[in-house]
C-alpha cells in the first residue's frame, strides 16, 4: 500500500485514534458506502486490523444493489475478512428531519444488527463536522448539537474529524480506486448539500478561507466544555 501524501495522512489519522481509543488489537467493523470517503477508510483499516464491511443499501436510487455488489466486491480486495450487503427499507412519512433523517436512521439501525459487538468505523470527515455545526447554528441547537459529531461515542468511530474531504478523494486517486459518486450529494433539494455547495464556500470567501477548520474547533472547544461540565456534575 502506498505510504506516501494522502493516504499517509489517513493512515495516520486511524493509527492515532486506535491508539487513543481502541488499544485492543481486535477487530473492528467499516461503514462502506462505496464513496471516496468510506472507500478510502476501507482501504486503510483493512491493512491495520481484521475489517469487516458494512454496506448498507438503502433502495432509494436505481441500481442501489449493484452499488452495494460493487462496494463489496473493492473491500474485499482491499483485504476486508468479510464484507456484508444490508438492504434496508427507509421510511419517510411523518419522520422528523424528512428523507435524510430517515435514512440516516435505518442505517444506523442496521449498523447496529450487523456490528456484532465490534466497533464501527465511519467516514465522516473534518467537512462533515463543519456541516453539521452550521446546520446547528442556523437551527438554533443548544451547546450539545454545536459541539457536532463525537469522534468517540461507542460503537461509533470517526477517525477522519481532523481530515478534510479532499484528502480522502486524493488517497482514493493514490491507490488507484474509483469511487461511487453519489447523486444525492449534489441534490440541492437536500438542506446539507445546499450548505456544502453553496453556504460554506461563500462563507469562505467572504472571510478568507478557513472557515471548515473553525467550525470544527468550535466544535471541540463545545464538546470538551460539556463533557467537563458533565465530569463536574
Amino acid at each position: 500500500m502506498d505510504r506516501s501524501g494522502a493516504v499517509a495522512a489517513l493512515r495516520a489519522a486511524l493509527l492515532a485514534f486506535a491508539e487513543r481509543h481502541l488499544p485492543e488489537v481486535e477487530p473492528w467493523c467499516v461503514a462502506l458506502s462505496g464513496g471516496p470517503d468510506s472507500l478510502a477508510l476501507t482501504a486503510v483499516a483493512a491493512q491495520l486490523r481484521p475489517t469487516t464491511a458494512l454496506i448498507v443499501d438503502h433502495g432509494l436510487q436505481t441500481g442501489s444493489a449493484q452499488v452495494a455488489g460493487r462496494a463489496r466486491s473493492q473491500a474485499i480486495e482491499l483485504g476486508c475478512v468479510d464484507a456484508q450487503v444490508i438492504p434496508v427499507t427507509v421510511g419517510g412519512q411523518g419522520v422528523r428531519g424528512g428523507p435524510e433523517a430517515a435514512a440516516r436512521t435505518a442505517r444506523y439501525g442496521a449498523l447496529e444488527r450487523a456490528r456484532d459487538q465490534r466497533p464501527v468505523l465511519l467516514g465522516h470527515t473534518l467537512d462533515d463536522q463543519a456541516e453539521t455545526v452550521l446546520l446547528g447554528l442556523g437551527r438554533g441547537s443548544g451547546p450539545r448539537s454545536l459541539a457536532g459529531m463525537r469522534p468517540h461515542d461507542p460503537p461509533w468511530c470517526r477517525p477522519l474529524l481532523g481530515v478534510r474531504r479532499a484528502a480522502t478523494r486524493a488517497a482514493c486517486a493514490e491507490l488507484a480506486l474509483t469511487p461511487w459518486l453519489d447523486p444525492h450529494n449534489s441534490d440541492k433539494r437536500f438542506t446539507r448539500v445546499r450548505l456544502r455547495l453553496q453556504v460554506l464556500p461563500l462563507l469562505e470567501d467572504v472571510l478568507g478561507g478557513g472557515v471548515a477548520e473553525a467550525l470544527a474547533r468550535s466544535a471541540t472547544a463545545l464538546r470538551e466544555n460539556t463533557e467537563l461540565i458533565d465530569a463536574l456534575a
